[in-house]
């Protein structure tokens, strides 16, 4: 027994090794893409429990909320049995920009789910300048990032985890949009190793690259001005650089280090990779008060582990509420909030209905 503890404590101690080994020499030798891909939304991270975990939630996602985390969680089932869900999140960000995501997942039997994801950012009215009217012309213009998708998932056996998820992206700005398709897919693996540590991975945005258009990249053009009696109104158009989506892959553990009658500690942590930014890790604490009826959180995270230069925010902290009614659905609410060095503090509110 002792041999076989032995074991599986030098096992993890590898694998932290290999991570880190992996996560210095990415720092060491990848050269900088930061601001290199359209729709840095898609790696925002969506919902309340999400960000007050430190975006530690590969394997922690469940419910709807897995929609926009890792597809394959939508298929396990809440402890207290619910097997369909519904989630609201609304969250301001920073400043004017507001975040309203919903999630819905049905139970199709035999083991196999689907969902549907909208996430939706809205970064308010702005007034329209010109260099002739640097302080505005009256008219006003609105911008707003959207992504629709569609999952299914299923457990291929009884301890793993499988879901896909294809979606739409667009982004747009006054008369000018961009759009394209993209596929997320992601695992759970539950195991009965070191207290039911669970392992997890996703990659999300797997599709084309971006380009913006519309009627403002619209002009006449006089293809030789300096020649008499041509024709000065030639219908031309400005074709924007194509830009890729910020492909990201995520792996993650969930550990629970403390179980008794009422008391739940769970340890999370993620490490990421995204196409536009180095390597790094999420890590996150639940402490969670459990009855028959009432299930009391309280989480606390770091994100960005290791992205000093470019992270604007890096602790979190928030609490979470479930209620079990009488013979009907388990209602949940979830709060958190993420001080930013420099935009104030976010603060994210987050509606969960499981049936």
């Amino acid at each position: 027994m002792e041999h076989l503890t032995l074991k599986k404590i030098s096992l993890l101690f590898c694998l932290l090794l290999l991570s880190s080994t992996c996560l210095i020499n990415n720092k060491l030798d990848a050269q900088s893409r930061i601001g290199t891909t359209a729709a840095p939304f898609l790696t925002l991270g969506v919902g309340a429990k999400a960000s007050a975990l430190g975006h530690a939630n590969t394997v922690m996602a469940n419910g709807a909320e897995g929609l926009f985390w890792n597809p394959a969680t939508i298929a396990l089932n809440d402890e207290n049995g619910a097997t369909s869900g519904l989630y609201l999140a609304f969250n301001n960000i920073f400043m004017d920009v507001e975040s309203q995501t919903v999630g819905l997942v049905l139970d199709m039997g035999a083991n196999r789910k689907i969902g549907f994801g909208l996430n939706y950012i809205d970064y308010g009215r702005m007034d329209v300048r010109t260099v002739e009217e640097p302080m505005g012309t009256g008219a006003t213009f609105a911008s707003h990032d959207l992504s629709v998708g569609l999952t299914y998932a299923q457990n291929l056996t009884p301890s793993f985890y499988f879901g896909g998820t294809a979606k739409f992206i667009q982004q747009r700005i006054y008369d000018m949009s961009a759009q394209t398709f993209a596929f997320d897919f992601g695992f759970v693996l539950k195991t009965d190793y070191l207290n039911g540590l669970s392992v997890g991975a996703s990659i999300s945005n797997f599709g084309g690259a971006m380009q913006m258009d519309g009627i403002n990249s619209e002009f006449n053009l006089d293809i030789d001005p300096t020649s008499e009696g041509n024709n000065t109104q030639i219908p031309s158009r400005i074709f924007m650089d194509r830009w890729d989506i910020p492909i990201s892959f995520r792996f993650g553990l969930a550990l629970p280090a403390y179980t008794s009658k009422n008391l739940d500690l769970v340890l999370m942590s993620d490490v990421q990779q995204t196409n536009d930014n180095d390597m790094n890790i999420d890590s996150g604490a639940q402490l969670s008060y459990k009855t028959k009826t009432v299930q009391f959180h309280m989480r606390a995270g770091y994100r960005d582990f290791l992205l000093d230069e470019s992270a604007s925010a890096h602790f979190s902290y928030g609490a979470g509420l479930m209620l079990k009614t009488v013979n009907g659905p388990i209602l949940g609410f979830d709060f958190a909030q993420v001080p930013f060095d420099f935009l104030g503090t976010s603060t994210m509110i987050d509606f969960k209905i499981y049936f």
